[in-house]
């Protein structure tokens, strides 16, 4: 009952628009034995995902992005029970009509993390930074080579290298000004970034919209949508940490990557290595990057450079 999408027009065309989503979700469900079942779609998220009933979330993915669907049920069967904090159990994932994937999950209980923040007070926003710390720590601990076949990019140095070399125009089509674009390449070439790092899975994505607490006591609950999961260094995932976590709070992200420097399986202080260049440099590097959008949502440093930015942004006590 959906169409076909595999282009930019057929996505905007069809995606956003519930008159033709609704009845292939509804359709769907009645095949996985849960027809009748309330259907609400999340606002949030680049693809459509619904509650159904209080117990599942159905996720779809069209056929330009279907190796997303099989990738998510991969990484959610390899995570479960493995992390201190819950993920979404995989219920069933497979085909649905014309290039359709869907991912049938497990319903997370708790509150958006990004919803929650200004409600929460600062010795429990401590407590549960150190908790995403600590969860970071063992997600990178974790062995990423069952899932090699289906998660990229596979050779980190030639992926920074594409990356690199693109970086200067994602940045320009997001409308970032002149001042900082010329700055880009030398900022780049000055910052030494491993090439063939310890693999680790990695979130990619590991944002407040992202993070479940639980209003009575402000735990945390749950994290999801592993959907752009990678292998790749670690330092990657603290783009997300530094941008969309702490919010360039220097205390803030001090006492997470203080909790991810010593939390199971993490080693000896990894986290503590981290220098805010090398995060503004993954930063730029990162395959969804909009520096335009993080200097509106964060500010800059008065000086207007680089080198500024990244202690402006991934500093710390």
């Amino acid at each position: 009952m959906l169409p076909w999408v595999e282009t930019d027009e057929e996505w905007d065309a069809v995606v956003p628009d519930e008159t033709i989503m609704r009845p292939g979700a509804e359709d769907l469900c009645g095949r996985l034995g849960l027809a009748g079942s309330p259907l609400v779609r999340f606002r949030d998220g680049s693809q459509p995902v619904y509650a159904v009933g209080d117990e599942h979330v159905l996720k779809l993915f069209p056929a330009a992005a279907a190796q997303d669907g099989v990738a998510e049920g991969r990484v959610l069967a390899h995570l479960q029970g493995r992390l201190p904090v819950a993920t979404p159990s995989l219920r069933e994932s497979g085909t649905y009509e014309n290039g359709w994937r869907y991912v049938l999950m497990s319903r997370l209980g708790g509150e958006s993390l990004s919803h929650a923040w200004p409600r929460i007070p600062q010795a429990d926003r401590d407590r549960l930074v150190a908790e995403v710390g600590e969860a970071l720590a063992v997600l990178h601990a974790l062995d990423p080579e069952p899932l090699a076949d289906v998660l990229g990019p596979g050779d980190w140095g030639a992926f920074l290298d594409r990356q690199r070399d693109g970086a200067v125009e994602q940045q320009r089509g997001h409308g970032l000004a002149d001042a900082w674009l010329e700055q880009i390449p030398g900022f780049l070439a000055a910052v030494p970034l491993p090439r063939e790092p310890q693999r680790a899975l990695l979130h990619t994505e590991v944002m407040r919209q992202h993070l479940l607490v639980d209003p009575d006591g402000w735990r945390l609950t749950g994290i999801f949508d592993f959907e752009p999961a990678m292998i790749g260094h670690r330092a990657y995932d603290f783009v997300g940490i530094g941008l969309f976590v702490t919010r360039a709070d220097r205390r803030l992200l001090s006492r997470l990557l203080a909790s991810y420097g010593t939390g199971t399986g993490s080693g000896t202080g990894i986290g503590a290595g981290f220098e805010p260049a090398e995060l503004l440099a993954h930063t730029l590097l990162h395959v969804y990057s909009n520096l335009a959008w993080y200097l509106r949502e964060l500010g800059a440093p008065s000086d207007g450079k680089l080198t500024s930015l990244a202690d402006f942004w991934f500093g710390r006590d």
